[in-house]
């Protein structure tokens, strides 16, 4: 219990550190990834029965939703529960690489077009919750996303000065780099693609 309260009070103390300079930015950053890999695997961290209650109580209290919410894979509070339970007995690291995932698939506007297929929350999630982020999913949206600089030439470029933005932002706030830093890779490989096929024509 000590032991885990001193991990919580470190990392509360980097988290809120505001760094100045880029160079500060990146050890903080990779001082909140060591906390995050040492907290997250801590054994008590482990994902159970008992953190899904509270952290499914939270949301509701958080969202003001109505308690059935969390029993309804198609609302919010549900598709939480569902994730939540789907990564039982994961760490939070794991758990956390799931919610990347969900996230990049929001963003990349993969969540809607599987709606329009008539896919329900359920199904997309029981899809996605043992698949891994690597680079065959990057690539994937990638994909996406030079299908869309065809339709709107400049977007890849618009979208990638907001995603290093971002990124620079959470760096200096110290806070969570993943999501930002993924939608960032994606960018710059859709990019590299268009740039070597305009080269080629």
């Amino acid at each position: 219990m000590k032991s885990q309260k001193r991990i919580r009070h470190v990392k509360s103390t980097f988290l809120l550190k505001e760094c100045t300079t880029k160079a500060d930015a990146r050890r903080s950053a990779a001082k909140i990834a060591l906390m995050n890999s040492v907290f997250n695997e801590h054994p008590s961290r482990r994902i159970t029965e008992t953190f899904i209650e509270k952290a499914v109580s939270d949301a509701i209290s958080s969202f003001k939703g109505p308690r059935s919410d969390s029993e309804n894979p198609n609302t919010g509070i549900g598709a939480f529960r569902f994730m939540l339970e789907s990564s039982k007995g994961r760490s939070m690291l794991e758990f956390q690489e799931l919610m990347t995932v969900f996230q990049l698939l929001h963003w990349n506007g993969s969540l809607r077009a599987m709606r329009e297929r008539n896919c329900t929350r359920q199904e997309v999630l029981s899809h996605y919750s043992n698949r891994a982020l690597d680079d065959d999913m990057r690539s994937q949206m990638a994909l996406d996303w030079i299908a869309r600089e065809q339709e709107s030439p400049g977007i890849i470029r618009l979208e990638l000065e907001q995603a290093a933005s971002e990124l620079v932002a959470a760096r200096l706030g110290g806070r969570e780099l993943r999501f930002s830093k993924e939608k960032r890779d994606i960018l710059v490989l859709a990019l590299s693609q268009t740039c070597s096929v305009d080269s080629l024509a």
